[in-house]
C-alpha cells in the first residue's frame, strides 16, 4: 500500500521526526488558509501517488497566501501520470543548506533490509546511481539485531557528515528504522531530507510503502487514511478487479504471462535483447479464454504499447484456452500492434493448432520470442 506524502509525514511526526510545518488543502481557499497559518513563503505540492511531480508542474513555490491559492487552483486541475490531483500539501519553504537522500528498502537477494544514503539528494536515486554511484552509501541491516546506534553513526560519517550532524543524522536513521519495523514498510524514501541553515534535519518529502500482506495488522492506520488502500489508474483498477497483477513500466512492450516468476523472467529476456517492457501483466493460474482476452484488452489500453509478448507456461493454465483467448482478442479488434506468442505445457499442441488455424504465428522458446518482439518494435520505430 502506497501512502501519500502527507500521510507518510503524519507517521514520521508520530515517531518524533521533524517535517516542515504546513497542512493539506483540497481547495484553493484551504491552500490560502494553510499558507497564512505557516506565515512564511511556502511550497505547494500535488498529492498524488506518482513520481516526478516537479517535472510535471506539480510543485510550485509561493511568497504569499494569495499566490499559494493560485498555484493550488492550477495544480488541482492537473493529472500526473494519468492520476487526478485531489489535494495539495502546503508547507514552509525551507532555508536549505544541503539536500540529502535517505531511504530503506528490502534487498531480496541478501534477504535483508538495506539503508541507502547520500549527501547528494534532490535528484532521483536512479539518476544518481548512474551519474555518481560513488556518492551512494549502502548498509545492510542484520535482521536478528536491527539497526544499531553505532551503525547509524557510521552511515552518517560515510555520507560525509561531521560534528554534531553525525549524531543528529544517526538519530534520524534510527527513527526511520523504527518506523520500518513498526509499520511493516517495504520501502521508505526521503528525497530530499533537508539540512537547514540552522542545523536541523527535516523530511521535505516522504515516500512510504507498506507491505500489502501485513495490512491486517494495521487496521487503525487504514481506517485513519479514509481512502482505498491504493489509488490506481483505470487500467490498474480493472486488472485488480479481475484478480490480475498489473504494473505499468516505462517501455513499449506489453508482457502478458502466467505467474510472477515467469513474468519477471520475460521482462529480463526482453531487456537482454535491447527492449523495454511497458507492462507487467500476470494472468494468474487457471486462466481461461475470457480471462486471457480481458488481459490483452487491459494491456492494449496503455498508450505506450507498441507490441505484445504473450509467454505462457501451461500447468493448470491450459494452452488451448490461452489460444482461444488470443484468437478472440484478435477477432474482436483488441490487438492493434504486433503480437508474439510462446506457449508450452498443458495442451500445448492443441493450443498451437488453434493458433495455426487462425493464421497466428507462435514460437517455442522464450529467448526467440523476446528477440522477435524487440525486433518488431525496432522495425516499426
Amino acid at each position: 500500500m502506497k501512502l501519500f506524502e502527507h500521510e507518510a509525514k503524519d507517521i514520521f511526526r508520530a515517531f518524533g521526526m521533524q517535517t516542515p510545518p504546513g497542512g493539506v488543502a483540497k481547495t484553493p481557499e484551504e491552500a490560502k488558509k494553510r499558507a497564512a497559518e505557516v506565515g512564511k513563503p511556502v511550497v505547494v505540492k500535488a498529492q498524488v501517488l506518482a513520481g516526478k511531480r516537479g517535472k510535471a508542474g506539480g510543485v510550485k513555490f509561493a511568497d504569499t497566501p494569495e499566490e499559494a491559492a493560485k498555484h493550488a487552483e492550477e495544480i488541482l486541475k492537473m493529472k500526473i501520470n494519468n492520476l487526478p490531483v485531489k489535494a495539495v500539501l502546503v508547507e514552509e519553504k525551507l532555508d536549505i543548506q544541503q539536500e540529502i537522500y535517505a531511504g530503506i528498502t528490502v534487498d531480496r537477494n541478501e534477504r535483508k533490509y538495506v539503508i541507502i544514503g547520500s549527501g547528494a539528494g534532490g535528484m532521483s536515486i536512479e539518476e544518481l546511481a548512474e551519474e555518481s554511484p560513488e556518492k551512494i552509501i549502502k548498509h545492510h541491516v542484520e535482521p536478528d539485531f536491527g539497526l544499531q546506534p553505532f551503525e547509524a553513526r557510521e552511515i552518517a560519517i560515510a555520507m560525509g557528515f561531521s560534528g554534531k550532524n553525525i549524531s543528529t543524522l544517526a538519530g534520524f536513521f534510527l527513527k526511520l528504522w523504527e518506523i520500518v519495523k513498526a509499520q511493516d514498510v517495504e520501502l521508505t524514501e526521503i528525497n530530499p531530507l533537508i539540512l537547514t541553515a540552522d542545523g536541523r534535519f527535516l523530511a521535505a518529502d516522504a515516500r512510504l510503502n507498506i507491505d500489502d500482506n501485513a495490512l491486517y495488522k494495521h487496521k487503525k492506520l487504514i481506517e485513519s487514511l479514509k481512502r482505498e488502500p491504493m489509488e490506481q489508474n483505470e487500467r490498474e483498477r480493472e486488472a485488480t478487479q479481475e484478480g490480475m497483477a498489473y504494473v505499468e513500466l516505462d517501455g513499449d512492450i506489453a508482457c502478458i504471462c502466467n505467474g510472477a516468476g515467469l513474468t519477471m523472467a520475460t521482462l529480463d529476456a526482453v531487456s537482454l535483447y535491447g527492449g523495454k517492457a511497458s507492462t507487467f501483466l500476470d494472468l494468474g493460474g487457471g486462466s481461461d479464454a475470457e480471462r486471457v482476452e480481458k488481459g490483452i484488452e487491459i494491456a492494449m489500453k496503455y498508450g505506450k504499447v507498441k507490441a505484445i509478448l504473450v509467454n505462457i507456461m501451461g500447468g493448470i493454465t491450459r494452452c488451448d484456452e490461452v489460444a482461444k483467448g488470443i484468437v478472440a482478442a484478435k477477432r474482436d479488434g483488441d490487438i492493434t500492434v504486433p503480437l508474439v506468442i510462446r506457449m508450452v505445457g498443458t495442451n500445448e499442441e492443441e493450443g498451437q493448432e488453434i493458433l495455426r488455424q487462425a493464421g497466428i504465428p507462435f514460437l517455442k522458446t522464450m529467448e526467440d520470442a523476446a528477440q522477435k518482439v524487440v525486433s518488431l518494435v525496432e522495425e516499426g520505430a
